[in-house]
Order: structure tokens, then C-alpha cells, then sequence
């Protein structure tokens, strides 16, 4: 993507010349990147957290509130796989202006996301269930 817009730029620029398409492509690439990067921070354990509150609770309630927080991610990722579907099949029959393809693939990554989000929020929430307390 951003060896696309600094290609753009240069063209722009430089030869005085656009490339129409590659702000669509831009644009459509920050979507896909911004909902797996997502999925990707989830796995790895990197999305935002509260840890001034769960630090200071005891190890049975951080279990409890992690099982809350993998429950809760789940819920959410059914919204989005649900919600991912509804949507790209609203949009099935609009192509995209500068690129000519159907808008329900740029969209497919919503449901994607979801699916992957809920696999991995599935096992996190299996593993701290499976997790033996002291």
C-alpha cells in the first residue's frame, strides 16, 4: 500500500501524470489491512486493555474477567460476521468506480475478520477455561 501511494505520488508529481486507480486500491487495502491487522493484534494479544483495573484483582477474578473479555469478543464477532454478510450481499450488485470489481469482495473482509476473530476468541476462551488455579 505504500509503495502504491508513493508510486501515485511520483506519477502525480513528477510525471504529471495520475494513475486514477490507485487511490481505490489504496483505500481498499487500508480496509483489509485495518480488519486483519485487527484479528492479528487479538491473537498476539496486543489489542487495548485496562490493566490498571485487572492488575489489581486476584488471579480467580483476572481468569473471570479474561473469560468476559474472550465471551464478549465473540458476541462481537458474530455481530460482524452476520452483520459482514448482510451487508456485502446489500452491495452484491455495485461495482467499484475506478476498478470495475464487485464491491461485496472489497467487503468480504468484515465476515472474514469476524470468523477469524471468533476462532481465536473460541480458543483463548477454551484455554483460560482449561487453565488450572492455584
Amino acid at each position: 500500500m505504500a509503495i502504491l501511494v508513493a508510486v501515485q505520488v511520483f506519477c502525480r508529481y513528477v510525471l504529471n501524470s495520475s494513475l486514477f486507480w490507485s487511490e481505490e486500491l489504496a483505500r481498499y487495502m487500508l480496509v483489509w489491512l485495518s480488519f486483519l491487522g485487527a484479528t492479528v493484534a487479538y491473537y498476539r494479544n496486543l489489542h487495548p486493555g485496562v490493566d490498571a483495573f485487572t492488575s489489581r484483582i486476584s488471579p480467580e477474578k483476572q481468569r473471570i474477567t479474561q473469560l468476559l473479555v474472550h465471551a464478549t469478543a465473540m458476541v462481537l464477532a458474530l455481530v460482524m460476521v452476520i452483520s459482514g454478510i448482510q451487508f456485502a450481499w446489500f452491495v452484491r450488485m455495485q461495482i467499484s468506480p475506478a476498478l470495475a470489481i464487485p464491491k461485496w469482495i472489497i467487503l468480504a473482509v468484515i465476515p472474514v475478520s469476524g470468523g477469524i476473530l471468533f476462532v481465536y476468541a473460541l480458543a483463548f476462551l477454551l484455554k483460560t477455561m482449561q487453565r488450572v488455579q492455584p
